[in-house]
């Protein structure tokens, strides 16, 4: 997929969501002004606020409603707020390929950024003619990242993650706010019963794609953005294709899991769960539930007329089988 062309496609719609977001941060506190301009000048893949764009293009005839750019920004704003909170969680010194926040400043101030990303991610919705209709998506949003993250953390502690566990918890900290970004978009824009249940179906399928795909790339080495692999096994995380491999080899669960458990202490456990992974066809598997996922996003799309936005959002379902960032 090519995002450039698909940020010239999207045109003013797309210099407008930039626009709002980069108003909503606005303040004349210098280092809170600093640390905004360091995160719009890496902004990366901004593929909430794309998606929330065509959706509305889809729904709405072509053309983009306003309330659906107060949405794309707000998405974007939120997205951003749970990354710096993720960064201080996770104490990780990079993102994007460059220093984080928290890496720079510290944690007090990265916590600060984030909750005030996230105040101007509330406004906007506020401020939409829409909000009764699509605050529920966004406030149901924040209490799945919560969620998501605690759950995550319970079962970094002990080990225990089952495969319902890993679903639950990608759901709630990656498809959730694909759902937000999406489904209010398509609300904001007219849609019908069936082409919100249409939308919503594709946002939480590739959602669950894009978290896969993710937890694929981990155990690949560094992606192109020079992030190193191994992340997750370092932060104790059982994902998808380490689930995959224990399934295949069930006799050495017990003693993988405690191995995870116990890598902070023994980091030569780093590679030995890698190489069980990668001889048990942990990626392999994990492989074929990401397509799984992104055959039901692009199913989900059947019921919208054809059209080069519908086009663009079959595009990016299946970009997350080929992508390396």
């Amino acid at each position: 997929m090519d995002r450039e062309k698909l940020i010239s496609f999207l045109g003013k719609d797309w210099t407008d969501v930039q626009s709002i977001v980069s108003a909503s941060l606005h303040s004349d506190i210098p280092l809170l002004k600093s640390a905004n301009d360091s995160i719009l000048s890496h902004p990366g893949k901004q593929l909430r606020p794309l998606l929330a764009l065509l959706i509305s293009r889809v729904c709405n005839g072509g053309s983009v409603s306003q309330d659906a750019l107060l949405f794309a920004a707000a998405s974007e704003l939120l997205h951003n707020a749970t990354l710096l909170h993720d960064d201080v969680t996770d104490e990780s010194a990079t993102r994007r390929g460059l220093p984080t926040l928290w890496a720079v400043f510290g944690a007090s101030p990265a916590v600060l950024v984030g909750d005030f990303w996230l105040s101007k991610a509330v406004e906007l919705v506020i401020r939409s003619e829409s909000r009764d209709k699509v605050v529920g998506y966004f406030s149901s949003t924040m209490s799945d990242l919560a969620e998501g993250e605690m759950l995550q953390l319970e079962k970094s502690q002990d080990g225990t993650t089952s495969e319902e566990d890993y679903y639950r918890i990608i759901r709630c900290k990656t498809a959730s706010l694909f759902r937000a970004s999406i489904v209010s978009a398509a609300v904001a824009s007219g849609a019908s019963r069936e082409q919100l249940s249409a939308a919503e179906s594709y946002a939480l399928s590739l959602g669950m794609a894009f978290q896969i795909k993710d937890d694929i790339m981990d155990y690949c080495g560094m992606d192109e953005m020079g992030k190193p692999g191994g992340v997750d096994i370092r932060e104790r995380k059982i994902t998808l294709p380490l689930l995959g491999a224990i399934r295949a080899c069930p006799e050495r669960e017990e003693e993988i899991r405690g191995k995870i458990s116990a890598v902070r202490e023994h980091p030569e456990y780093c590679d030995e769960i890698r190489e069980f992974v990668f001889a048990n066809s942990g990626l392999e598997y994990a492989a074929s539930c990401l397509q799984d996922f992104i055959g039901k996003a692009e199913s989900a799309l059947d019921c919208f007329e054809n059209s080069p936005e519908k086009d663009y959002l079959v595009q990016i379902a299946r970009y997350n089988a080929l992508r390396t960032i």
